[in-house]
């Protein structure tokens, strides 16, 4: 089990800790995905995701149904989704994803927390080199119900290109390419697998390391980036040591 996954999970876990956000989130990605393809989870495998990390994360049933109605309604909110892609200090490469109905004010708070931070937003597609998008499931390892060498022949016949076991949290975190997204959905569905979350995630391919003053700075940037209500995900390429794991 690499840095790389205990990382990922480390920084899932901190994000998914801030109920009120996380709540908020995954309501504006049923907002999305209902706009798609409508409001049948059965016929939308998008919602059906939505609903899945719903699950993962606590959210209560009501409230789910609520964002679904609203999402389907006359009134429904027009959500776009836009990303920004930018610098932290020490060189750090940053990329927001966010979702919003007025993209005049996202541009302008994403500028002010770089700016903030003494980073600097820079070009959409600069990033394009650094990041690669991958399909990212986690699910309990006690929801698997066959054995474990079945298990795996199954997730690498729909696409799994990295399978990591956390016997300590009872995780198992499956990577997929970015057009194998779906087809582990679809497999997971079909294997009756509950998933505690399915997300498209930016993971980087080089990194970089920073001082310890620098990494303040920036994990200071990506937290004032996770409090705006417009963003809904922001990715990085900061390398940590091994005390700067620890203060995550």
């Amino acid at each position: 089990m690499g840095r790389a996954f205990e990382y990922r999970k480390a920084s899932k876990m901190a994000r998914w800790d801030k109920m009120a956000k996380t709540f908020s989130k995954i309501g504006k990605d049923i907002a999305l995905a209902v706009k798609a393809g409508g409001s049948d989870p059965e016929a939308n495998p998008a919602l059906r995701r939505c609903i899945q990390n719903a699950k993962g994360a606590n959210m209560p049933k009501d409230n789910v149904e609520r964002a679904i109605k609203k999402a389907s309604g006359a009134d429904a909110e027009n959500y776009e989704e836009i990303t920004y892609e930018g610098y932290g200090q020490g060189g750090v490469a940053i990329f927001v994803e966010c979702t919003t109905n007025n993209p005049t004010r996202t541009v302008a708070n994403v500028r002010a927390i770089f700016n903030k931070f003494n980073g600097n937003l820079g070009k959409n597609g600069e990033l394009a080199f650094i990041f690669d998008r991958k399909g990212i499931f986690t699910l309990a390892k006690s929801a698997i119900a066959l054995p474990w060498d079945d298990f795996e022949m199954e997730m690498i016949d729909a696409g799994a290109e990295e399978i990591e076991v956390d016997d300590v949290e009872n995780i198992v975190m499956i990577t997929t390419a970015f057009e194998d997204f779906g087809s582990m959905s679809h497999r997971l569905d079909e294997l009756k697998i509950d998933v505690q979350s399915a997300e498209l995630q930016r993971i980087p391919n080089t990194s970089t390391a920073v001082n310890d003053e620098q990494f303040i700075a920036n994990m200071k940037m990506l937290d004032k980036f996770e409090e705006d209500d417009d963003v809904q995900n922001v990715f990085h390429n900061m390398e940590l040591n091994d005390s700067q794991m620890e203060l995550i």
